[in-house]
């Protein structure tokens, strides 16, 4: 056989080389191209959700007098001391039809806030004080530029009127932007101004909590039992693949099982953080059991053969050796399946958990809602302003499971060991 010519060889490995640069370039320009995605949307989100967090306020001057006023300063008429305040700012203003217009501008809450401000500072009644309220949205939609004022009076949602008198504010600097608190601090609402994320918030923590509760030691027991003691056979083989199979099942499936067992046979209380949970606690079950099991298994056959050698008996080896070093591994899994559940809508939609829920839940059988069926609620309004608290709510979702990945990363780093 004739041996090959070294210029033959140089060929092939300039071949080989030129191919591997290639692949190489390949790779970096798919990184490119998915970093430059993944920027771009966070980025368009990012900057869509700007406007949510501050808020527009409109200062009116008081003089309440203490023979006018309830000994309860919440129980006086709020809403005509308002009105009062804001027809003397404009005297001009004399129409029924104007007067309607004029009161637009504030916030349906506005009178609410305003008795608060006097609970909180009684010292108010009795002395002239200017206290700033909530505008309306579409009054804090012209402060941020989203209403053009060159457009025809019929395509605008505010009136000619309206944005003279908003002019005529600003000339007197009655109108200044805050930052807007409720977004954090408030509960849903069908007015952009008012509404907030703390009651899905509290109700997203709520459901991963009872998620947690169920799947984590239910999840660690049968994956021990998976892979530590039961015996190699036909049922416990059927047993693994449909574990595999239930880790791939749509997540919405889980949601139907959750409505024909927990609300319709056991006649739990649906729309509640508790039968939310536990159809999540379903959903992540075999991600948990799945991940345990590969730490399990990565623990080297030598410390079980090991701690057997010295006289520990299968359990010991299990709790005191085994357990211990896949941990890490462990919590990595749960911590990942757990997040995945947090930003799950389909499952909670089929037991009810997508509604209008104004009141925070304090325990995991109120009715509540989770931030992901909230984000969804929010995309779905016909308001505007509705665009940038959905933006903003994606951020604050995004930065929560960002924060769990962190952990699940931080909590590997610490307990890991190398062998």
């Amino acid at each position: 056989m004739e041996k090959p010519t070294p210029y033959i060889r140089a060929d092939l490995l300039r071949r080989r080389y030129r191919a591997e640069k290639r692949f190489r370039l390949y790779g970096v320009v798919a990184i490119f191209l998915a970093s430059a995605i993944l920027i771009t949307l966070l980025g368009a989100i990012a900057f869509s959700s700007i406007p949510a967090f501050t808020h527009t306020y409109i200062g009116l001057d008081f003089d309440l007098q203490a023979g006018d006023m309830t000994e309860n300063i919440e129980d006086n008429n709020w809403h005509a001391i308002l009105r009062k305040a804001l027809y003397q700012q404009f005297p001009e203003v004399k129409t029924r039809r104007d007067k309607r217009m004029l009161g637009k501008l504030l916030s349906i809450g506005a009178a609410d806030r305003l008795a608060h401000k006097f609970a909180a500072n009684p010292s108010f009644v009795g002395q002239k004080v200017q206290v700033y309220l909530p505008a309306s949205d579409d009054f804090d939609l012209f402060i941020k530029g989203a209403i053009d004022r060159t457009l025809p009076e019929s395509d605008r949602l505010l009136s000619d009127k309206q944005i003279a008198w908003i002019d005529k504010l600003r000339a007197q600097a009655r109108v200044k932007r805050q930052f807007a608190s409720h977004v954090f601090l408030a509960g849903d609402s069908r007015e952009p101004e008012l509404a907030g994320i703390k009651g899905a918030l509290i109700g997203s923590l709520l459901t991963m909590f009872v998620t947690l509760l169920f799947s984590l030691p239910i999840g660690i027991m049968a994956a021990i039992y998976l892979q530590e003691i039961a015996p190699k056979n036909r049922f416990t083989d059927l047993i693994e693949v449909n574990i595999n199979n239930l880790a791939a099942v749509p997540s919405i499936v889980f949601g139907l099982l959750g409505l024909a067992v927990f609300i319709n046979f056991f006649q739990l209380p649906r729309s509640t953080p508790l039968v939310g949970g536990l159809v999540l606690a379903l959903m992540t079950l075999p991600v948990i059991i799945i991940a345990a099991r590969a730490a399990l298994a990565s623990v080297p056959p030598s410390i079980r053969e090991a701690a057997l050698g010295v006289g520990a008996s299968r359990l010991q080896v299990i709790l005191h050796h085994i357990l211990p070093l896949a941990l890490p591994g462990i919590l990595t899994g749960t911590i990942i399946g757990i997040a995945r559940a947090a930003g799950e809508t389909a499952p909670l939609l089929m037991v009810g958990m997508l509604a209008f829920i104004v009141d925070k839940p304090a325990n995991i059988t109120d009715k509540a809602t989770v931030l992901p069926a909230q984000i969804y609620i929010w995309a779905n309004n016909p308001e505007r302003a509705f665009e940038s608290l959905t933006s903003a709510a994606i951020i604050i979702l995004l930065v929560f499971l960002l924060f769990m990945n962190a952990t699940a990363i931080g909590l590997r780093k610490r307990y890991q060991k190398r062998w």
